[in-house]
């Protein structure tokens, strides 16, 4: 019997949520706002050491013998378009159809999620058996949350996860991925004296995007024309770079990029004239298509007051141009997938040193390993320093189980049509989720969220109410 909740409920606690600061390694008050829902419905609950926090339900009358169902979220998000991400507020608005945030990413991912579970959990009109919310910190960034679960922290084998962005499919699978940051040491040198020009080289306006799904859709990243730019004037000017700044978060793909160099003024009056107009002409034919909007601008600054020594920044050219950017390898096995790819997110220089940040993915665990330690090599070769700030398995669940049938089945029933069943190329805290307690099965669902991990992230409203009833009709079906 079809349950008929509205979903008001679920859109008045992600406004809620949009309140609260929550990026990543920040979610401290996000973690008290759930220990303080759970206390306001008198339900039980555990918040560990990494700030995950589970909220037990008990099942609808009648239903108490049912198997416990664990439904899954993280708390933290990408907050690209943020000058502060600890203060800036999120301003959502609707357009056709469409929720969008203003000049910021939205936080769907996966606030509408953990707001569809935080509704169930209030709700006295579903029919659930017992149940088990558990929200995850740093999923974006790191996963340390999921990585470093107790092993009794749960007690349900069978989990929903609300963070899948496809709606029309299951996911039953998601790549492996380490993510690497690398330090190249850097010398602050006084800036030299005489006649010298300082530039602001500027890109804007990319499309950015989620480095896994997103990768293969021919986007610029920022690093690209960044290394593009700098190699090409390598040999043909005496410049030395103050700054770069490339990237938003290390889990997208890099849509600005700020470097500040200077040069010989007698140089000057060429370098804006030519590079400027020949970087665009290169990014309109290379990317005009797929990211029209990105551009470079090139305008005089202020005197900076310290350069990056020479052995820095030529290290870091060197990087750039040896280790691989994008997709490395289609798969054989699942059609138009990517199997192996990687990003480099982040490019920040600091005072005694210059951030890499790499981000791989890769379907078989073996070449993630093998391409991560490549990369690591690479820097080492240059004298830089590797640091693994995580490492997640893939995860590939039995397609046929009885679990992802009924899941299956009940999207028919609800909404008419069948889900497809796909593996995808970014990574779910699924792989630590199988580590850790055994005979666990997953199915994760989710409305239709594009281009998360940017200022463009949007999700479809429609969506989340079919979501929300397949949700509700899959709970008691389990029941």
């Amino acid at each position: 019997m079809k349950q008929s909740v509205s979903t008001e409920r679920v859109f008045s606690i992600f406004s809620e949520l949009n309140r609260i600061p929550r990026p990543s390694h920040h979610e401290e008050l996000v973690a008290d706002y759930l220990c303080q829902f759970a206390e306001r419905l008198h339900l039980e609950y555990e918040r560990d050491a990494h700030n995950c926090v589970v909220i037990r339900k008990p099942a609808s009358k009648g239903h108490e013998h049912a198997e416990p169902i664990v439904l899954l979220n993280h708390m933290d998000m990408v907050c690209v378009g943020m000058q502060n991400p600890l203060s800036d507020p999120i301003l959502t608005y609707t357009e056709n159809g469409w929720m969008k945030a203003r000049g910021t990413s939205l936080g769907a991912d996966n606030g509408i999620g953990l707001s569809m579970a935080l509704a169930v959990l209030e709700s006295n009109d579903i029919t659930h058996g017992p149940l088990e919310v558990i929200t995850t910190t740093n999923e974006e960034d790191g996963m340390s949350g999921a990585a470093n679960l107790s092993k009794d922290f749960l007690k349900g084998r069978k989990v929903i996860n609300l963070d899948s962005e496809d709606y029309d499919t299951i996911t039953t699978g998601a790549a492996g991925a380490c993510l690497q940051l690398h330090y190249i040491p850097v010398t602050r040198q006084e800036s030299p004296g005489g006649k010298r020009r300082w530039y602001r080289i500027r890109f804007e306006g990319g499309l950015g995007g989620h480095s896994g799904v997103d990768i293969n859709k021919g986007r610029c990243s920022a690093v690209i024309p960044v290394w593009a730019i700098l190699a090409t004037i390598y040999n043909d000017y005496d410049f030395l770079v103050s700054s770069i700044h490339v990237g938003e978060a290390n889990a997208s793909i890099a849509s600005s990029a700020e470097v500040i160099i200077t040069i010989p003024s007698g140089e000057a009056a060429e370098f804006v004239k030519e590079q400027e107009a020949l970087m665009n002409q290169w990014l309109h034919d290379e990317y005009g298509e797929q990211d029209p909007h990105i551009h470079c601008t090139i305008e005089k600054c202020e005197r900076q007051e310290t350069v990056i020594n020479p052995e820095a920044f030529e290290a870091l050219l060197t990087c750039l141009e040896q280790i691989p950017q994008g997709v490395v390898k289609m798969s054989e096995v699942m059609e138009d997938t990517v199997e192996t790819s990687n990003n480099v997110g982040r490019i920040i220089s600091a005072e005694d040193h210059i951030l890499v940040s790499t981000h791989t993915r890769s379907f078989v665990d073996n070449d993630m390993e093998a391409l991560s330690n490549d990369i690591a090599n690479v820097f080492k070769a240059n004298e830089a320093t590797s640091e693994r700030v995580m490492k997640a398995p893939a995860w590939q669940e039995n397609q046929h189980s009885d679990f992802l049938r009924l899941t299956s089945d009940t999207f028919n029933d609800v909404l008419g049509w069948r889900p497809r069943m796909v593996a995808m190329h970014f990574v779910l805290e699924a792989g630590f989720f199988v580590q850790h307690y055994p005979g666990i099965e997953i199915a994760s669902i989710g409305p239709r969220i594009v281009e998360p991990h940017s200022t463009n992230e949007r999700v479809e409203l429609k969506t989340i109410d079919d979501i929300w009833q397949v949700l509700l009709e899959l709970l008691q079906r389990l029941a």
